[in-house]
Formats: structure tokens, sequence, C-alpha cells
């Protein structure tokens, strides 16, 4: 349920540019009446206005999340926090420039940034942030916490890589199918394989937990 929860924001996203992009004239039309004030120009084609319409659905989903967690009393993770600058500072850029180029860099960017989070606490405060996140719920010897880091690291660096990649060698309609398909399946993928190697080191009442990629936004 919550990886559901952290990867809502994309899944509107993808039912979004795909509503709209299969009635073109129709949401170039909403676009310009209604967030006209909000793009340069105050006109939106029926190229540009798929991707613009879901990523102003993107937005409010990001900001209704840490809302809804404001609301319920609950902690808000910083890598929401970090998630929300990005997809309003990315995301705005892509509404007022009319250009799809920024809220394609905003995963990798928050990608990077998760992993440069994971890279940097151990040397600087001495800290494995995946020890201080999961340490309640796994009991593993202090060499697998390090390649634990390590491969989480890896993964947020490949993601990043792997998202531009596809942004860039692929039409924007093909970048919002891996935004959402690709980035959960992988996502599965790498924590199933995670689990198996762990799963040596676990009791059986210890469930794999994994730390939220918070892209997932």
């Amino acid at each position: 349920m919550k990886l559901l929860f952290d990867f809502l924001p994309i899944i509107l996203f993808f039912a979004t540019f795909k509503v709209a992009g299969a009635h073109g004239e129709w949401a170039a039309d909403f676009a310009s009446r209604h967030f006209g004030a909000i793009v340069s120009g105050g006109q939106v084609g029926v190229a540009e206005a798929p991707v613009l319409l879901a990523t102003l659905v993107v937005m409010l989903a990001t900001v209704a999340q840490v809302l809804w967690f404001r609301l319920r009393g609950r902690k808000i993770d910083a890598m929401l926090w970090v998630s929300l600058v990005l997809v309003v500072v990315f995301g705005g850029a892509t509404v007022w420039f009319h250009s799809e180029t920024f809220i394609k860099w905003k995963p990798s960017v928050l990608y990077w940034v998760m992993g440069l989070a994971l890279w940097l606490s151990p040397l600087l405060a001495g800290k494995n942030l995946l020890r201080a996140v999961l340490g309640e719920q796994l009991a593993l010897p202090d060499r697998v916490w390090h390649l634990l880091n390590f491969a989480w690291i890896a993964f947020f660096a490949a993601m990043g890589l792997l998202n531009l990649w596809v942004a860039h060698s692929f039409d924007t309609a093909t970048w919002v199918d891996f935004k959402l398909l690709g980035t959960l399946g992988l996502t599965l993928v790498f924590t199933i394989g995670q689990g198996l190697v762990l799963s040596r080191y676990l009791t059986a009442d210890e469930p794999v937990a994994t730390p939220s990629t918070g892209e997932s936004r």
C-alpha cells in the first residue's frame, strides 16, 4: 500500500498524459483557458498540452501528499520534501517555458540527490542512512549494511542515467511509459533481488524493508 501511495503522483502523471494525448485539441484549449496565466505567451499547443497538464497534476499530487501527512500529524520523509521542491521547480519551468526537458530531468536529479545523501552521510556524519531508517526492522552485520548502502547508491546513479538516456533517445510518450512502468518494474526487480540476498540474514518474522525511492513523483 505504501508503495502504491509513493507511486501515486507518477500514476496520475501517466494517466493525465494518456488522456490528454488522446484528446489533443481539447487538452490544448483546456490548458490555454485555465492555465494560460502561468504559461509564457498564454497559449498551449496541441503537442505541448499532454505533458504540461500531466506536469500540473503531478505537482498538485505531490503537494497533496505533503498536506495529507501534515494533517494526519505524521512525519514527512526528507526525500518527500526534496521531491516537492524539485517537482515545483522543474515542473514550474516546464509549464512556463512550454518545455518538457525540465520535467524529464527531474527524476534523474532526484535519484542523484538520494544517492548522494546515502554516499555522503557515512563520510560527513559517520551515519549509514539506510541503517538509521531500517535498523529497527533488520538485524544485519556492519559489512552487510555497508554493501546494502552501496547497492542503493549504485541503483540510484544508474536509474538517473537510464532516465536521461530514455528521455533523449525516444519520444515523450515512450519516456512517460518508462517513467511509470520502467521505474516501477526496475524498482521491484531490484527490491526482490535485494531480498533474496538478505534472506540469509533474516529470521522468519522479519520482512524485507526498503527505503522510499521518492520518485517517485
